[in-house]
């Protein structure tokens, strides 16, 4: 006669040491294996069968992994205190390293790009954090990826996300806006008053080579004038233009 809980034990029994026995890793996986506390591989993707009691296996990810960096007070080159905060794209490429060099992948990756973060960025005036984020960028994502190499991590990508200002330092910004746009309209208008007062020279200079053409010009005034509504006109009458007709009496 079968003796069901001793079945029912062995059924479980087995389940157990089955599950110990036999991993199943998906395609961004892999297994960091240890046999007796030594290194002695990386598996997968698909099934590992392990020796229970002697070999243990750490699960690694390679997807890309997103680490949001949280606001970092930064003092920028020229003396001014901002917020700053990032996001960091990086991945596992050896696991290995990933398991053995670091004890927890992630939050050395994300401590060490806070301080890179506030490192790089007080290198540079508040100008250049506004206007120049892809350089930014790409020094932060150089740094980080040198540091993060003998970890098995590979920074692909940082992204200022804001550079947030307090108050006073955002309305002394507005004022340098105006007073450059101020400025750019003043130099602009002097351009044009210096265009108008050479093309006068050159129209005066012109006129001024033939007594006809200015009297024509004299004439056209006086046509222009004549279309206004005003009924009384007071002109001067230069003397070249009656000049002709006294030469002939």
């Amino acid at each position: 006669m079968i003796n069901l809980p001793i079945v029912a034990f062995v059924v479980v029994l087995l389940a157990v040491v089955a599950t110990q026995i036999f991993k199943i890793l998906n395609e961004y996986e892999r297994g960091v294996i240890f046999t007796f506390g030594r290194f002695t591989g990386v598996k997968g993707p698909g099934l590992i069968i392990l020796i229970p009691l002697v070999q243990r296996m750490v699960k690694v990810d390679l997807r890309v992994i997103v680490l949001d960096v949280p606001t970092q007070d930064v003092i920028s080159r020229d003396n001014v205190s901002v917020k700053v905060n990032a996001v960091v794209y990086f991945r596992i490429v050896d696991p290995a390293k990933a398991i053995i060099q670091v004890a927890n992948p992630f939050e050395a990756t994300s401590q060490l790009a806070q301080t890179t973060l506030r490192s790089v960025l007080g290198q540079h005036e508040l100008d250049e954090m506004l206007s120049q984020r892809e350089r930014l960028n790409v020094d932060v994502q150089r740094i980080l990826d040198q540091a993060t190499d003998a970890w098995g991590i590979k920074v692909t990508t940082v992204e200022l996300k804001h550079v947030d200002l307090d108050e006073s330092m955002i309305r002394a910004m507005a004022k340098q806006a105006e007073a450059e746009r101020t400025r750019r309209a003043k130099i602009i208008h002097a351009e044009g008053e210096k265009q108008a007062a050479a093309q006068l020279v050159e129209a005066a200079q012109t006129l001024g080579a033939d007594p006809k053409a200015l009297q024509l010009r004299y004439l056209q005034t006086l046509s222009d004038l004549s279309s206004e509504k005003a009924t009384t006109i007071v002109f001067p009458l230069p003397m070249d233009l009656i000049k002709p007709l006294i030469e002939k009496q």
